[in-house]
């Protein structure tokens, strides 16, 4: 039981920290909309998702390990997920004269859906916190 409630937490934390880097991705993109010759950079979710989980799944664990250089080191975990994105260039869909490929409609629009999309899941995280919670009460 312990294992696959481990699992599920394990899936929305990968979730919130994939959404979190994409958030800074799309943040980048939209500050550079002005710097001649950027490149709009972006990553595809699930693909990296999917990547991540199966990742920790294969290595029986819930993270990301740290490499330990020294007998004297504690084991422990890393908590991220960023280490080996699959970074994509954007194809510009009207390009620029100054080679600047950041459309910031299309951008604002990932944006504001990513953004939505971390809200969610930090909502679904919460209530499934609060319902693990209610379940240990004891009732009186």
């Amino acid at each position: 039981m312990i294992d696959r409630l481990n699992a599920s937490l394990n899936f929305l934390q990968q979730s919130l920290n994939l959404r979190a880097e994409r958030q800074e991705v799309l943040s980048a993109n939209i500050a550079n909309a002005d710097t001649p010759g950027y490149k709009a950079r972006d990553f595809d979710f699930r693909t990296e998702l999917d990547r991540v989980v199966n990742q920790g799944r294969a290595e029986g664990q819930s993270g990301l390990s740290l490499s330990m250089t020294s007998s004297r080191h504690i084991a422990a975990q890393a908590n991220g997920s960023a280490g080996g994105i699959d970074m994509l260039y954007r194809n510009p869909t009207q390009p620029s004269l100054d080679g600047n490929t950041v459309d910031m409609d299309m951008e604002r629009v990932n944006f504001a859906d990513n953004t939505v999309h971390y809200q969610a899941d930090v909502q679904f995280l919460t209530s499934r916190l609060q319902g693990l919670k209610n379940a240990m009460q004891r009732e009186s």
